[in-house]
């Protein structure tokens, strides 16, 4: 049986997040996700929120990020699991000269059939010329992931669900996915390089709430899968995007969020055992 991994962003609380928020139900509810991974998502005081609503609508596990400006309702990550979570990780990444910035990563383990599972979700700087940043972020992130296990060669990997804000060529991913100098020891496979349909195009031209972008039709949301794995774990199944049009809501067509999503299945080790 594969994992099932879904990341997301969920454009905040923009455009008609309140029928966006019932369009997102729908849209987990068909794909039927094991892990999910979302950005731009908030918490309210009052136990709201998509993080909270997916929970109690689907029985998931939740860790989010600490919030992120707008007051009480501010932005935050999120990673969601069918089983429960500890946390790892919830930290500012850095800007380019290294100083916390405003994006932050939420890491936990999940107690999975397989045994214990490092899932994150992050968000990286979003302004076509903040290359410099990303790269910086990258970086920490792969520090971080290495810390997450003692022996890679058995251990099951890490996996980033992640809005990278960069498209496959840029230097950022080719810091993640070992095609320039990172960090030793540890790069990661980009699921949809291995297993996806089609071009993966997750910030679409065809979005109504894309309309005016500068730069649409750019595949940006990535699964990340950390290496050395053991053989096969992890290794990617299927990599297909979902909610990249608009969903059926009592009779309603709404899309759910300015980015489509990414759902990968991932090979787990062939004798699971309860953790």
């Amino acid at each position: 049986m594969p994992l099932r991994v879904m990341t997301w962003n969920l454009w905040w609380r923009f455009g008609p997040w309140e029928q966006r928020q019932r369009a997102i139900v729908e849209v987990i509810r068909a794909t039927d996700p094991d892990v999910v991974c979302l950005q731009e998502a908030w918490a309210e005081p009052d136990g709201g929120g998509p993080a909270n609503i997916l929970a109690d609508e689907f029985g998931y596990h939740t860790l989010s990020s600490t919030r992120i400006g707008r007051d009480d309702v501010g932005f935050t990550n999120a990673v969601l699991s069918r089983w429960a979570i500890t946390a790892l990780a919830d930290e500012a990444l850095p800007r380019a000269d290294g100083t916390p910035g405003h994006r932050r990563i939420v890491a936990g383990t999940a107690a999975t059939p397989w045994g214990p599972w490092p899932i994150a979700s992050t968000h990286l700087d979003h302004r076509f010329d903040d290359s410099a940043a990303r790269l910086a972020q990258a970086r920490r992130v792969l520090e971080l992931a290495a810390s997450w296990r003692v022996d890679p060669s058995a251990e099951l990997p890490p996996i980033i669900g992640v809005d990278l804000n960069a498209v496959p060529d840029s230097d950022e991913v080719r810091m993640l996915t070992g095609r320039r100098p990172g960090v030793p020891g540890i790069v990661f496979s980009d699921a949809w390089e291995q297993a996806g349909h089609g071009d993966g195009t997750t910030w679409r031209r065809d979005n109504p709430y894309c309309a005016d972008s500068a730069w649409p039709n750019r595949r940006l949301d990535y699964v990340l899968v950390g290496w050395p794995r053991p053989k096969p774990t992890g290794n990617p199944v299927d990599a297909r995007v979902v909610a990249d049009g608009p969903v059926d809501v009592d009779g309603e067509r709404i899309w759910a969020s300015d980015h489509a999503a990414v759902v990968v299945d991932l090979a787990t080790p062939a004798s699971p055992t309860q953790p």
